[in-house]
């Protein structure tokens, strides 16, 4: 098969992982840039373009697409879907999955367990935003961060209310979340492809940080997850419209919750965890799936 990566940096540790895994199975593979593609619609033919070449071709697309380059990246993957090509993730899940006032919102109200969330736009519900979610400490995090880039830990109240009214005056939109301390620093990562658990690993803050991220210096080791949170991890990778997902799930006192959903999850820590080859599981699935079951959005308006 003829396989397109969505990635802007080839030699990432996942894009390259996903190029090997692809090409030892037989297939054609190719890294596109997402911001190098332009785009036609004509009735019943829309095309990309790709360094002045016309991409029609292909059977899959893998989407990488960072958080930065959600809009177009994802405006990119449609045009694929609209060309019936298969994509591991599709574009409407990864856009749902990326906002993460929507994905709480759509979690909480199927019931499942997530950190109290909290949401505002004026200065003067600072205070009482504050109280909503209990209190001080709290997390703040920009709506569209990822790899802990714009996660801030407000330990008084003084902090939490400088730090909204700088959000406040950048016009960024962020979420408000109860502090889990019972965490301990610590969160697990499930990974999750086409509805089982593949792989889990528990990651823990180095020294003096609360986020447990790999790219922030967490470190990472292979952990037995429960039968609660690997049903949760499934559940909520369903919920998103997701086939491919990272969540990030933290235990507390309450039992497990929810803090993120990752569309496009990095390899490298977790394949180095559990010795599993995530890649080559990958492609399988694409085998298994991308000649039979086309874009659900073929057609869509």
């Amino acid at each position: 098969m003829n396989i397109a990566i969505l990635s802007r940096r080839p030699r990432l540790y996942s894009t390259r992982r996903l190029m090997e895994a692809g090409k030892a199975r037989g297939h054609n593979m190719r890294v596109i840039d997402p911001l190098r593609c332009y785009m036609s619609n004509r009735s019943q033919t829309p095309a990309i373009h790709y360094k002045g070449e016309n991409l029609g071709e292909f059977d899959a697309v893998i989407p990488r697409i960072g958080a930065s380059i959600t809009f177009y990246g994802t405006a990119v993957l449609r045009q694929f879907e609209m060309m019936g090509v298969f994509a591991t993730n599709e574009s409407i899940a990864i856009t749902r999955s990326r906002d993460k006032l929507r994905a709480i919102q759509l979690l909480s109200r199927r019931s499942v367990g997530v950190p109290t969330t909290g949401f505002a736009h004026s200065p003067d519900q600072i205070d009482d935003l504050i109280q909503m979610v209990g209190g001080t400490p709290l997390i703040i995090k920009l709506l569209e961060g990822t790899q802990g880039v714009g996660v801030v830990l407000a330990e008084t109240n003084n902090a939490a209310r400088s730090v909204i009214e700088a959000f406040l005056n950048l016009k960024a939109h962020f979420i408000v979340q109860e502090y889990i301390k019972e965490a301990g620093g610590s969160d697990i990562r499930c990974f999750v492809l086409n509805d089982e658990v593949i792989a889990a690993m528990q990651r823990t803050a180095k020294p003096g940080e609360f986020r447990s991220n790999i790219h922030r210096g967490g470190c990472a080791k292979l952990i037995k997850i429960t039968d609660e949170e690997r049903q949760m991890a499934v559940r909520v990778t369903k919920i998103m419209g997701l086939n491919i997902a990272g969540v990030d799930i933290i235990r507390s006192d309450r039992g497990p919750l929810v803090i993120e959903v990752n569309s496009s999850p990095g390899l490298a820590g977790i394949e180095a965890a559990s010795k599993i080859d995530i890649a080559t599981k990958i492609i399988m699935f694409i085998e298994d799936n991308a000649l039979t079951h086309p874009s659900k959005e073929r057609g869509a308006g």
